[in-house]
């Protein structure tokens, strides 16, 4: 049986999934990888673990799931997490770790050029908004503080990229990634020359850029033997994880979002037209050259829960952070909706959208004498949740939403979804795969290889599996706390500074 493979290059995991060709998974294999915060700020990954564990992850799932099945891969499919900035040197070695797209060393050169001109110009051409996650302000940070490196690089390129080179000899970008690093023009598919000039590159120390179903070289003979594959097996550049999860999710009509939640988040929907707002607090990145996905990210997802359930969960070994996390939300149920008066700000990383403040903090309001682990727990599950409402918030500004799906470990968790369902007040869809990434990953394979006539069939393609309908009595309660949650995100834009500055001075 011929097969169709996906590799997702996650924030801190991959994720390699086997799909028929109708769709059906058939095996699946994750291996996770540390992210490094060596100071305040700074959030780094080696890629040379992330390539090694990605191999490994490979050979098992082929080894256990494929080859004794006598199943034919026919193609493979990449995804990879966005904002990623590995600088190599002229030999394609990498010059220290990557930067992941929770760095935010780069707050002030972010600041001086958001607050400027020619950082309008930037936003309208490329659809990224001015923050800290983007290469456009992490290249210009290593500009001005850390010029060694910075002139030893002879390329900037993403985590995708490295692993792709490493399998296949190409050093490329798909437009989709591309259109996520705040270097791209949009609009002209050209890397961005107001973008270069502020970054202090030449358009030569960035990939060259590629369509999502461009055909890579085939792989090196050395994995074609280690990994028992033959030397036919088509390679896809693929998209964004972001993009993926729009289209696994099935998100094609009009008045359609979806939700993604995994360690971030974001609210995501399909159009033809760019998304302009004023206030910058959107993105618009390419899925093809037809099609934009625009929204709204948040830093702080699944891994402000995986913060809480490791600071405070019950654990009997050191590896069990699942079944931790499935027992505080078993626990979370024993309290009411408003956890009693206690409220989560989860800006554990600091934030993107709506608030883009890379300063941001996490914070616990309202606490008194009667509340107990489980309004604690139920706080931070909410203040997710309340983030990625606010997101949605100002999408609905801009464009009519009446239904969304959700996807991704967190958000497909049943009491997760019930609450962005409530939150909301509109029905929310789980499609049969939860892993919309990889679902999306597959349907741009499928599209590749003629199974759908094009991206829009494929993505009606997706079918749900269940929809969790609102709680209309606990809307008007999240719709207060809400409230007050938006009032102290923005009342505290000046004590987040004020503990940053302190922070960095110790």
């Amino acid at each position: 049986m011929e097969c169709i493979i996906t590799i997702e290059i996650g924030t801190n995991a991959v994720r390699i999934i086997a799909f028929d060709l109708t769709g059906n998974v058939i095996g699946s294999s994750k291996g996770s990888y540390p992210t490094f915060h060596v100071a305040p700020d700074y959030s780094e990954q080696d890629p040379d673990q992330m390539f090694i564990t990605m191999l490994y992850v490979m050979k098992n799932l082929l080894n256990e799931r494929i080859h004794p099945f006598h199943h034919e891969v026919i193609s493979i499919c990449f995804s990879a997490s966005m904002h990623s900035v590995l600088p190599i040197d002229k030999h394609g070695v990498a010059l220290g770790n990557a930067f992941t797209w929770a760095d935010n060393r780069g707050k002030n050169e972010a600041e001086e050029l958001k607050n400027s001109s020619v950082g309008n110009s930037i936003y309208d051409s490329t659809g990224t908004p001015i923050h800290p996650m983007s290469p456009l302000i992490k290249i210009a940070w290593l500009n001005r503080n850390d010029r060694d490196r910075f002139n030893k690089a002879a390329k900037f390129i993403t985590i995708k990229t490295y692993i792709i080179q490493q399998l296949t000899k190409d050093y490329l970008l798909d437009y989709s990634l591309a259109s996520a690093t705040g270097l791209l023009n949009i609009h002209s598919r050209e890397w961005d020359t107001d973008a270069l000039e502020y970054a202090g590159i030449a358009a030569s120390r960035l990939p060259d850029l590629v369509p999502v179903f461009q055909k890579l070289n085939k792989l090196r003979p050395e994995y074609q033997k280690s990994l028992g594959l033959s030397e036919g097996v088509k390679i896809l550049i693929g998209s964004s994880d972001g993009c993926l999860a729009t289209l696994g999710g099935g998100v094609w009509e009009k008045d359609m979002a979806t939700i993604t939640i995994e360690d971030s988040g974001a609210v995501r929907v399909v159009s033809k037209e760019v998304l302009k707002d004023s206030k910058q607090r959107l993105f618009n990145y390419l899925l093809t050259d037809k099609y934009y996905i625009s929204g709204g990210p948040t830093n702080n997802g699944g891994v402000a829960f995986e913060w809480f359930a490791k600071q405070f969960g019950d654990f009997k070994s050191l590896y069990d952070v699942d079944q931790v996390m499935q027992q505080l939300v078993q626990e979370a149920t024993k309290s009411r909706a408003g956890s009693d008066g206690l409220l989560f700000l989860p800006y554990l990383l600091g934030e993107r959208a709506p608030i883009w403040n890379a300063n941001a903090r996490g914070t616990f309001f309202g606490i008194n004498i009667m509340h107990e682990k489980r309004h604690f727990i139920r706080a931070t599950i909410e203040g997710i949740l309340y983030e990625i409402y606010s997101i949605g918030k100002t999408l609905e500004s801009h464009k009519t939403i009446s239904s969304l799906t959700a996807n991704g470990s967190f958000a497909s968790i049943p009491f997760c979804t019930q609450l962005l369902a409530d939150i909301f007040n509109k029905p929310i869809s789980i499609g049969k795969n939860p892993d919309s990434i990889a679902q999306g990953a597959y349907l741009l394979a499928a599209t590749n290889l003629g199974i759908f006539d094009s991206i829009s069939t494929a993505a009606k393609s997706v079918k749900m599996a269940t929809t969790f309908d609102p709680n209309k009595q606990t809307n008007p309660i999240y719709m207060k706390y809400f409230g007050l949650f938006e009032r102290l995100s923005n009342k505290l834009q000046d004590e987040f500074a004020d503990i940053a500055r302190l922070q960095s001075d110790i």
